[in-house]
């Protein structure tokens, strides 16, 4: 697998996080460097575990059955772009986006709401189950590159930072411009891991 393919994996996946970020941004009064870095060390952290754990798990298997691997690999990515992009057309309340339960300020929302001027807290309790969720994804893909025998170490530093940098970027975002680009980050997350798993299959059928 090639680098820019490698790199285009690690924005899809950073979508959801990116997404996240926004709608943290959004809840704060300023959104300071050191908030930016909090929010951005916990997604990236994780976005690097998850990978490797997927990875070694599947390692196991992945001998066994390296005749199909690629239709593996292209069932998991297709997957999981495809609920990324049915998941950027779903609307929970607010018409815009959907946030996480208790993260909805917007104030830009296009229902009139008018802002709780509550600073979502930062603190473990509330961004694990944010970081966790959001990674979920990537554990399915190191699965799949355990099954492409892809340099998961190099992989997932890749994951961990390009999502560290994106949402240290979303958090800025939502709280300068709204909630606005959170539905279309999935779509070009989703459409992009797609992409990728039809062209890996594409090369191994050919």
């Amino acid at each position: 697998m090639s680098f820019i393919e490698l790199f285009l994996i690690a924005i899809a996946l950073s979508m959801d996080a990116f997404a996240i970020a926004v709608c943290v941004g959004l809840t704060m009064n300023e959104a300071v460097t050191r908030k930016s870095l909090i929010v951005g060390l916990y997604f990236g952290f994780f976005q690097f575990i998850m990978p490797l754990i997927g990875y070694m798990a599947a390692t196991q298997f992945a001998e066994r059955i390296i005749s199909y691997d690629h239709w593996i690999a292209f069932a998991l990515l297709s997957f999981l772009g495809g609920k990324m992009i049915f998941g950027s057309f779903k609307t929970e309340g607010c018409p815009d986006r959907k946030c996480p339960i208790g993260l909805c300020s917007d104030r830009t929302c296009p229902q009139g709401k008018k802002p709780e001027n509550k600073e979502v807290s930062l603190g473990f309790a509330q961004m694990l189950p944010f970081a966790v969720a959001t990674s979920i994804d990537a554990l399915a893909v190191g699965a799949s590159f355990a099954f492409l025998r892809v340099d998961i170490l190099s992989a997932a530093s890749l994951i961990g930072i390009t999502t560290f940098v994106l949402s240290m970027t979303g958090v800025r975002i939502g709280n300068v411009c709204g909630a606005r680009f959170k539905s279309k980050s999935e779509l070009a997350g989703g459409i992009i891991l797609t992409m990728i798993g039809i062209n890996i299959l594409i090369e191994h059928l050919m």
